[in-house]
């Protein structure tokens, strides 16, 4: 579920559409949560797929630390990849804003979190590290974004959390056992598919 202030907007021929904030949304938000309504497609069903559908499902998807593929049944597959993004997928079946994302401002993450299984160069640019998305980036660049998380963690419970509703009662009790220092938040590297 993504967040409700948000809105889809034509981008460029080149990206497409994206998603754009129309509100603030601070750091330390959670802007997607994992729904019953996303999609868990299993890898071995991949290779069952029609041509049509195995493209939409490359394209709008994502693999999550099994290998499965999950399809978001919102707009959240509109996402579109930064290599300064303002929101980022967390360990724990979220992603949280890792900066003020301004009304106006394009939500972006970085598709590196995503076990992506060929590299590509992105049309948002080449980054001062990176000029390429690559299959390894989370083993490459966990420790950055593990930063970058936790930073943003430490307001969460400051703030307004629209999609709290959306958690499952284990993602609301680890929230608080992190919170309470009763277990450290979990590494983005537990989210790497090691095929």
């Amino acid at each position: 579920m993504l967040h409700p202030h948000t809105e889809l907007k034509f981008v460029s021929p080149e990206i497409g559409y994206g998603i754009f904030a129309t509100a603030l949304i601070p750091k330390g938000t959670i802007t997607w949560v994992k729904d019953e309504l996303d999609r868990i497609i299993p890898k071995e069903d991949v290779a069952k797929m029609t041509a049509s559908n195995l493209e939409n499902l490359m394209k709008y998807s994502y693999r999550n630390a099994k290998g499965n593929y999950v399809f978001c049944w919102d707009l959240t597959r509109y996402v579109n990849h930064s290599y300064q993004p303002n929101s980022m997928l967390t360990a724990l079946g979220f992603e949280i804003a890792i900066k003020d994302i301004l009304p106006g401002e394009e939500m972006t993450n970085d598709y590196g979190t995503l076990n992506i299984i060929e590299a590509f160069k992105c049309a948002s640019g080449p980054s001062h590290e990176r000029d390429l998305v690559c299959p390894d980036d989370l083993s490459r660049f966990h420790a950055i974004w593990n930063g970058q998380i936790n930073s943003a963690f430490a307001h969460i419970s400051e703030l307004s959390q629209p999609l709290n509703k959306f958690l499952t009662s284990q993602q609301s009790e680890e929230i608080l056992h992190i919170q309470s220092g009763k277990i450290s938040m979990p590494s983005v590297l537990e989210n790497l598919f090691n095929a």
